[in-house]
């Protein structure tokens, strides 16, 4: 079995980068998923695929994988992209603009 360690991203609808500064441990999804015939949901009887073990460093995870006897792989995060610079109401109208200012 070999689990995923990561960092996650932020959130789409998460402007700040709140959770995203530890490390997250997964399992793998074991078995495929099935179709109940009553309801028609998508479920598994594998439940060690909802397990998400969540770690302050990438060292900690490290360990406890190890000591598990846990085969890991480690997805090293994006370097982020750098910011737009903001700009304020008044360069709306400056005159070095791209293209005309309207509504």
């Amino acid at each position: 079995m070999r689990v995923r360690i990561y960092q996650p991203a932020r959130n789409a609808m998460q402007s700040g980068m709140a959770k995203t500064k530890g490390w997250v441990l997964v399992f793998p999804q074991a078995d495929a998923r099935e179709i109940d015939p009553l309801m028609g949901w998508t479920s598994s009887d594998d439940t060690q695929s909802q397990v998400r073990l969540r770690f302050d460093t990438l060292k900690q995870a490290e360990e406890y994988a190890r000591e598990k006897g846990l085969d890991y792989e480690v997805i090293e995060p994006q370097p982020r992209q750098p910011n737009i610079r903001a700009r304020g109401y008044g360069e709306n109208f400056a005159p070095d603009r791209r293209a005309p200012w309207t509504h």
